[in-house]
């Protein structure tokens, strides 16, 4: 099989030849630089300078060598976003920057693994219509975000390589939260309906104005395009179920029925982080084929129940390896038990692709990251 095939395969809940695995395809699925860094060194692999795709959380891209060597499936496009493409001032011991959104960054030179949000424009703003239709909002539709991404979505499919698709922009609510600060734009979800429900839709109007422009240039050549938004804790969701479908779920559905409708050939991929149980039935209801990170280690994410309940309904990309704790803290032979355990729920009758729960963070062991990609080698042959 080819490694598209081997995708699409699991995609539509059947087994191929062996677990698919992503590294990088995505914003949510990648390692941190520091970490390839030191997986390269200590693989003995010629030192190379990370390709940063997203700058703001310092992720890279995977050079091939390692994606031979790890036997990765998926490759991304990525598109210009505030993620990506921004110009920072020099403060001496810092970096920072405004986006296209308003939102204000800081990356501490000496320290920093990441930018820290320091800016959020809204968050001492009264909102209303009249503010909220004058606010500078981003072009979502610009063609320049997606420029040279269909050559290079036809160069990885001739490669034998499925192609996925990041959204322009974090989920329609965690983008509220950023604009107006987490306590004012969940108190608005309550208090402030109107107004509140006015800056999702602008937030979701860059969105649809993106994924216009960008399936219009590449819905032929994708196989999964993602969206996102973090409704889950470690132990709850981030709002209620009431409020999610009155305010929240209307526009990710409108949402998702866009994208399918550009692309349907497509499948829909859907990151949220935490506790998300209580909510897919209503993410299979609108449409979402996959979810990611599958937070195993949150409540009521238990990997068994999850596959017995939703497995054939929904495609489980990730919940490979708890990062919190095993990945980072865990030894090479605790990393192959619980790969293998996580395989063993996850894989049967296809609907898996095999991914850390969210990215690789700086302070994981390059030998861990081996020994995890080594279990999935040995462990994610399906019997034929």
């Amino acid at each position: 099989m080819t490694s598209r095939e081997r995708i699409l395969t699991t995609l539509q809940h059947k087994e191929p030849d062996r677990v698919p695995v992503d590294l990088a395809s995505t914003q949510v699925t990648g390692i941190s630089a520091i970490a390839y860094k030191n997986l390269r060194q200590y693989l003995g692999l010629p030192p190379k300078e990370p390709q940063i795709c997203d700058a703001i959380q310092q992720i890279c891209l995977p050079d091939d060598d390692i994606m031979e060597k790890f036997g990765v499936d998926v490759k991304g496009l990525w598109p210009l976003m505030n993620a990506n493409d921004f110009t920072d001032t020099d403060e001496g011991d810092t970096l920072s920057h405004i986006d296209e959104w308003g939102l204000g960054y800081r990356f501490n030179k000496a320290e920093g693994l990441w930018y820290d949000l320091y800016l959020s424009p809204m968050e001492s703003a009264a909102i209303s219509a009249d503010y909220l239709d004058k606010y500078p909002w981003p072009d979502g539709g610009e063609k320049r975000r997606v420029a040279g991404l269909r050559e290079q979505a036809i160069a990885f499919r001739e490669a034998g390589y499925a192609v996925f698709l990041k959204s322009v922009c974090a989920g329609i609510l965690e983008m509220a939260i950023r604009l107006r600060g987490m306590e004012n734009a969940l108190v608005d979800l309550l208090i402030d309906k109107e107004n509140a429900g006015h800056l999702l839709d602008k937030i979701l109007q860059v969105k649809l104005d993106y994924w216009q422009t960008a399936l219009d240039e590449l819905g032929d050549v994708v196989d999964v395009i993602a969206e996102a938004d973090d409704f889950g804790t470690q132990t709850s969701q981030l709002i209620s179920m009431a409020t999610f479908r009155e305010m929240i779920k209307p526009r990710q559905a409108e949402l998702i029925s866009f994208m399918k409708k550009k692309a349907p050939n497509a499948h829909i991929f859907f990151h949220s982080c935490g506790n998300v149980r209580e909510l897919l039935p209503d993410f299979i209801e609108m449409g979402i084929d996959i979810l990611n990170p599958v937070h195993i280690t949150a409540a009521g994410m238990e990997p068994e129940k999850l596959k017995k309940d939703f497995g054939k309904d929904i495609v489980f990309w990730g919940g490979g390896i708890n990062t919190q704790d095993t990945l980072p803290h865990g030894t090479p032979e605790k990393i192959r038990e619980e790969v293998k355990r996580n395989i063993d729920v996850f894989a049967p009758g296809g609907g898996f692709v095999f991914n850390t729960i969210h990215n690789i963070q700086a302070d994981v062991p390059p030998e861990n990251i081996v020994a995890m990609y080594e279990a999935v080698a040995e462990f994610g042959k399906y019997l034929k």
